[in-house]
This record gives structure tokens, sequence and C-alpha cells, in this order.
């Protein structure tokens, strides 16, 4: 029910759980109240928020999961794509900033590079217009982190192999294929175990802060892989 950088909101939402008890022993209750999931959301109504976001959605060719930072902790990030008949059309949507609208052209720089090895036709840009959109369009989004997330997706939807399920990641990505480290670690990690997310791709460079800054009991029932290149994101990435 919230999701928030303090406790504010939660205490506001615990006192109206036990306004929803007083009024009950205002009315003659006697027994004890036992306060059950469904005695919450009598008194607070329909969760706000998805307690396994992951699992809501289906995920296809051309669509993956990031981890994003903003000001009240972590989020999840999903990014979808999508292939028309064209000619070298790139559209972008979902309030993007300038930073991650440079993050899809890389990508496809990268695609377009390295596309024997990815077995990916060599005319797809000649071709075909594409379409990379981050719902949530009313939030503002930036930043270099969802790099390695732009390429993901872009690589599933051109190839035709769909990212592993339950799988996130969070990284910068270079023209060269080189993975970068971003800030945010903790949140982000939290983030993805509170979405119900099992696997993680992460920067080699982002090892320390993971190993440090997010709980052993987290990270006990997450499986993190942490990668330097492009390469080895596609390959921990994409089914087979």
């Amino acid at each position: 029910y919230t999701r928030e950088a303090g406790v504010r909101n939660l205490e506001r939402e615990v006192a109206s759980v036990i306004r929803k008890a007083t009024v009950l022993f205002a009315e003659g209750r006697t027994a004890p109240v036992k306060v059950t999931r469904k005695f919450v959301r009598e008194a607070l109504g329909a969760p706000r928020y998805l307690e396994d976001a992951i699992n809501e959605r289906s995920l296809k060719p051309g669509m993956a999961i990031g981890l994003a930072w903003t000001p009240v902790g972590g989020d999840v990030l999903f990014i979808e794509t999508a292939r028309m008949p064209g000619q070298k059309g790139l559209t972008v949507t979902g309030q993007l900033g300038d930073v991650m609208k440079e993050s899809v052209q890389l990508a496809l720089t990268y695609l377009r590079a390295h596309h024997k090895a990815l077995k990916i036709s060599p005319t797809f840009f000649d071709e075909s217009d594409l379409h990379v959109h981050v719902p949530e369009g009313a939030v503002p989004k930036d930043g270099p982190s969802a790099g390695i997330t732009m390429l993901t997706a872009l690589a599933s939807l051109l190839s035709g192999r769909v990212v592993r399920p339950r799988l996130a990641m969070t990284g910068e990505v270079t023209l060269t294929g080189q993975v970068l480290a971003v800030g945010g670690i903790k949140e982000k990690v939290l983030a993805a175990h509170r979405a119900g997310v099992q696997t993680l791709i992460l920067p080699k460079e982002n090892r320390k802060d993971y190993d440090e800054e997010v709980p052993e009991a987290i990270r006990q029932q997450l499986t993190a892989h942490f990668v330097s290149s492009a390469e080895e994101v596609l390959r921990l990435a994409l089914s087979k």
C-alpha cells in the first residue's frame, strides 16, 4: 500500500486499519480483531502496488525488465519494443530523457555491428520501423542505467528469442559493448526482490555494492550475475 523513502504514509495506513477496528468495538464487538490480509483490504481498499509485478506480465520477444532508481526507492522498469515494415524509422515513447534516447540509438548501432553473432538479418533496420516504449508514460525517465535493458529488449525483438523469466538487469553499455557501473544498486535490488525477480544481471564493477549494501537474507533468495560486456548480458538474458 505504500512506496516511499520514509514511513509517513505507512503510519497513516496503519492508523486507518486501527480506526477500522475501533469502529467495530464502538459498534459492540467484544472479540479481539485479528488483522488479516482480508481485514486490511476492507480497511484500505484494493492494493495500490502489485506484490508480484513480474508475474502479472508475460514476457514476449521484444520485452525486457530493467531496474530504476527513484526518489522514493527502486522500481522495476518494463521495456517494450515493436517492429513494423518501414524504412529506418525509430519512435521512442514513455517520456524518456535524452540520455535514455541515446541508449536506444547506441543499442541499435551495437546490434547492427554484431548482427552475425546474434543471427539477426543485416537488413533489419533498412526494412523496418522500430518502436521502443517504456510504460507509465506520465512519469519522466532518464539516465544511462537502462542501457543493457534497451539492448536486450531490441536483441530479443530482432532475434525472436524471449528473455528468460523473472530476470531483471541494470547497467550502462558503451558503443564497444562494455558494461559500466551504475548507482542505486541497493534500492534497485530490493525493488527487484519485492517484484518477484529471481535472477539479476549487474555490472561487475557494482559487485562490491551488492555484497556490502544488500542484506544477506535478500541475496540468498537471488541469483546475481556480474558482467563486463554486452555479449555476456545477451548470453545470460536470452533463451536458446
